[in-house]
């Protein structure tokens, strides 16, 4: 039986149409292959000629060895996204100032492997958000409040206020020196560590003191900038102020959970990430705001930040 060949349904299916026809669409192209190649694809080839094959895998041997090299490059020009570039000014954080030389390992018998670092010094800063003027001036009111009243009879005793004078004198040093020891940020805690760098950062990253020897950043009109009030006390909100203390808080959290089994403390690994990355939004902004001007670089060499911090994604 002859085969049955499909007839039109009606005329208007028939194209008459003179014009030249249309380009085919892009989806029906033949695609390209880009995935790669198979085991068995890769055996053929090698067999069907191999000088080729082995001058192939030569330059992409190459080509591998020199893209780690550009890697590894940008990660040491980058710097780690958490801790950045160690500095002087971050180490004195651990001690809230008050250490003159960084902290090094040492041998059995307890000589330097390394040799330490000069660190940048606070003097004055104590514990429970106590300085040494006010506790100066603390204890010499109290001298005055304690000091001992000789009465009419008392002072008619040879030697008696004498011997009082050098009693009130002998419990006023050892009260001054209990104070001393109680105040002292080395017998302090992590706590008082933490607001005596808090008034640190403060102290060196506030534009209420930068603003007197960091020139601001150029602006793009000609028109004078409109005169700023006058600050009523310490600048806390700016973004380097905050930048600043976040990167202390990380710094801290961080060096916790080096130790003590810090590897099972997830609520605190997640409490990084937050303060990474909360840093990290800061950084950006700033960085659209004040790159190129004495403020950033300022900020940069003092905490040790490298691009890692804000640029690309930060999986810790």
């Amino acid at each position: 039986m002859p085969p049955r060949l499909p007839a039109l349904q009606r005329l208007g299916t028939v194209n008459l149409c003179l014009r030249q026809a249309a380009k085919p669409s892009a989806d029906l192209l033949p695609t390209t292959q880009t995935a790669s190649l198979s085991t068995r694809e890769k055996k053929r080839l090698a067999k069907q000629d191999p000088y080729r094959w082995a001058q192939a895998q030569q330059r992409k041997n190459a080509h591998l060895q020199r893209r780690g090299q550009i890697e590894r490059e940008r990660n040491a020009t980058w710097g780690d996204p958490i801790w950045g570039k160690t500095t002087p000014f971050l180490q004195s954080l651990d001690s809230a100032g008050q250490s003159r030389f960084s902290e090094v390992s040492r041998d059995a018998e307890g000589n330097p492997l390394a040799t330490p670092v000069e660190l940048p010094t606070t003097p004055g800063l104590r514990a429970h958000s106590v300085t040494d003027e006010e506790l100066a001036e603390v204890t010499k009111q109290a001298y005055q409040l304690t000091k001992p009243v000789v009465g009419v009879i008392t002072s008619q005793v040879s030697g008696t206020e004498e011997t009082q004078r050098k009693e009130h004198d002998r419990r006023h040093a050892a009260a001054v020196q209990a104070m001393q020891r109680i105040t002292s940020l080395a017998n302090g805690g992590a706590k008082d560590r933490r607001h005596a760098n808090v008034a640190r950062l403060i102290d060196e990253f506030g534009r209420h003191k930068t603003d007197k020897f960091l020139k601001p950043k150029p602006s793009a009109s000609e028109q004078l900038p409109a005169p700023q009030p006058p600050r009523a006390g310490p600048d806390t909100g700016s973004s380097e102020v905050q930048i600043a203390l976040l990167t202390a808080k990380i710094r801290a959290l961080g060096l916790a959970l080096k130790e003590n089994r810090g590897y099972k403390d997830k609520i605190n690994q997640r409490n990084l990430r937050l303060l990474v990355h909360r840093r990290q939004k800061l950084l950006k902004y700033m960085e659209r705001k004040e790159r190129g001007s004495e403020r950033w670089t300022h900020m940069l060499e003092k905490l040790g930040l490298t691009p890692a911090t804000w640029k690309g994604e930060i999986t810790i």
